[in-house]
């Protein structure tokens, strides 16, 4: 991204609720004090703001494009780790120690549910006192976990009951203080599949 950085702009680029304001506005009624024709004036002006915008625009994209990396990333190293216990099992290993980590251990599977809430009568529930905008489902799902409030609630809601099965993982348990983690070296030596190709 190339991007032109004019003073101005860069005097934008500070301005905070904390910052002397004072500043910059002299700075702007310099420009405007300036011998420059009016539409050069209007023209520096307005260009350090769209830079800005400019600068806005490619972050809003970098993030986007880092949020989805992450993702990607964060989807990978499950997986990984998933495929990882399936092997070590396979070959009898539920612990193992290392010198940079502390030990590598399964994780055993589990089961993990997840609540979730059907209003049946958002009027009555939102008259029981749960009301943000709409429902309150925090509340509502809160409440539900005491006797007093369940018995009331009851004949508004619906709860239901998701269970996603969590496969096995490789856990890393790390030393509390590793010196230098990155000493460790490549201990295989396997070609990857381009070059076996």
């Amino acid at each position: 991204m190339k991007t032109t950085n004019y003073r101005l702009q860069t005097e934008i680029e500070h301005l905070s609720p904390t910052s002397q304001k004072e500043w910059f506005k002299n700075y702007l009624k310099e420009v405007l004090e300036s011998d420059k024709p009016y539409y050069v004036k209007s023209d520096y002006i307005a260009l350090s703001f769209l830079e800005l915008d400019n600068k806005i625009d490619y972050l809003t994209n970098e993030i986007k494009t880092l949020t989805t990396l992450k993702k990607k990333l964060q989807q990978a190293k499950t997986l990984g780790l998933e495929i990882a216990a399936e092997t070590l099992k396979e070959y009898g290993i539920d612990k193992m120690e290392g010198t940079a980590i502390s030990s590598l251990t399964i994780a055993p599977p589990k089961t993990k549910t997840k609540e979730s809430i059907r209003i049946k009568d958002p009027s009555k529930v939102m008259e029981l006192g749960y009301v943000s905008f709409n429902v309150d489902e925090k509340a509502v799902k809160e409440a539900l976990h005491h006797k007093e409030m369940f018995a009331e609630l009851d004949p508004y809601v619906d709860v239901s009951y998701e269970e996603e099965q969590i496969p096995a993982r490789l856990k890393i348990n790390k030393k509390r203080n590793v010196s230098n983690p990155t000493d460790t070296v490549e201990i295989l030596d396997v070609p990857t599949e381009q070059e076996a190709a």
